[in-house]
């Protein structure tokens, strides 16, 4: 294992590797017990490897090699796998989430339980398309979850390091599931609290996209206590910041780049920080529109009210305050990584990723 593996390009094309790898082993597996389980199983490898930027298992690589982790070391590859874990888990999220959110989309393909009902429709199957999709894919995404724990399980890492990142490990899924929870009943209650919808952001997307697979990282490498502080706190920050930008591209991204139609976080009522933001300053300034606001989130949007969204988020202010906020919270994260004992070349990678996730474009 070569030195390259310092390069986030390289981290991501050996993490696809090792997720290969993993379902190659468990084809074999689903072939024995059935051909229903083994297209399952193909459908699961195709989701996980069709998209995405492997994100989550290359911050916890990097964790690992800024807390002095050796990529020359024979075990670096053991160590990779079970940072891979990371992706699966991250694919349960997303095929339980589109469930949730009831979104037709994800990486510009079908969603996996309109992807399920559309192939009872074509297999003239009997009973509900719609109730056999959204079972089926809810097992897919358990299966997921479940495999994520077989990889980080099986990756072989050394006795004391699966010891020390086994409660990491199981408070990123325990997270996980805690922010779905909260996001669920945030939007139920159409909760326009600020503080409320970063307490989302935080046990949602930043634990399990920044901080905790920091942290994993470093648990394997046994780094001190200090190093970890560091990395949670640098993780904790990026994580909102990621997911501010995320809240962006939600209203006006590209469908092309993000692989989901602009405007679904509106139609689906997501009480996001940018909506709470937009909310909060328009009451102030314009309450006739911070009215239409509240009564068109959560209904099929036009494309002509979703530009008057658009146009009244700007106007009062909100994009402006939730680009000053990834700003601030990104220079507060890279300033703690940058006082922090992480080891040089993965430090510069840290910082580099953090531009790279947080400046995604609109």
């Amino acid at each position: 294992m070569t030195a390259t593996y310092l390069e986030v390009a390289a981290a991501t094309a050996a993490v696809d590797v090792a997720i290969r790898n993993f379902f190659i082993e468990r084809r074999a597996e689903a072939v024995a017990l059935g051909p229903d389980f083994a297209v399952m199983v193909g459908d699961l490898e195709s989701f996980v490897l069709r998209g995405g930027k492997r994100i989550r298992p290359t911050f916890a690589w990097l964790g690992w090699i800024g807390a002095g982790g050796d990529p020359e070391d024979p075990g670096a590859e053991a160590v990779l796998s079970a940072c891979s874990g990371f992706e699966l888990l991250h694919a349960a999220g997303l095929i339980h989430d589109d469930i949730i959110d009831a979104s037709r989309t994800r990486r510009g393909h079908p969603a996996a339980h309109i992807t399920y009902a559309e192939r009872h429709r074509a297999s003239r199957f009997s009973g509900d398309s719609q109730i056999f999709g959204t079972g089926t894919a809810i097992l897919i995404g358990d299966l997921a979850l479940i495999w994520a724990d077989v990889l980080v399980r099986g990756s072989g890492l050394p006795a004391d390091a699966q010891a020390r990142v086994s409660p990491v490990w199981s408070a990123v899924r325990s997270e996980v599931m805690y922010g779905q929870l909260l996001d669920l009943i945030s939007q139920a209650r159409d909760d326009e609290d600020v503080d409320a919808a970063l307490r989302v952001n935080r046990y949602k997307t930043a634990s399990y996209t920044v901080e905790r697979p920091l942290q994993f990282g470093a648990a394997i490498a046994g780094a001190p206590a200090d190093l970890i502080t560091a990395y949670r706190s640098f993780g904790a920050g990026l994580g909102i910041a990621f997911q501010l930008r995320d809240d962006l591209l939600g209203v006006f991204g590209d469908p092309e780049v993000t692989g989901k139609p602009s405007g679904d976080d509106l139609r689906e009522g997501k009480r996001t920080v940018l909506l709470a933001t937009a909310l909060k300053l328009a009451d102030e300034q314009d309450p006739e529109a911070a009215a239409f606001l509240r009564a068109s989130v959560g209904t099929d949007i036009s494309e002509a009210d979703l530009a008057r969204i658009r146009a009244i988020l700007v106007d009062v202010g909100a994009v402006e305050q939730t680009e000053r906020q990834i700003a601030l919270r990104t220079d507060e994260a890279v300033a703690v990584l940058e006082a922090s004992s992480a080891a040089g070349p993965a430090k510069h990678q840290l910082a580099e990723m953090a531009i790279k996730v947080t400046q995604r474009a609109l």
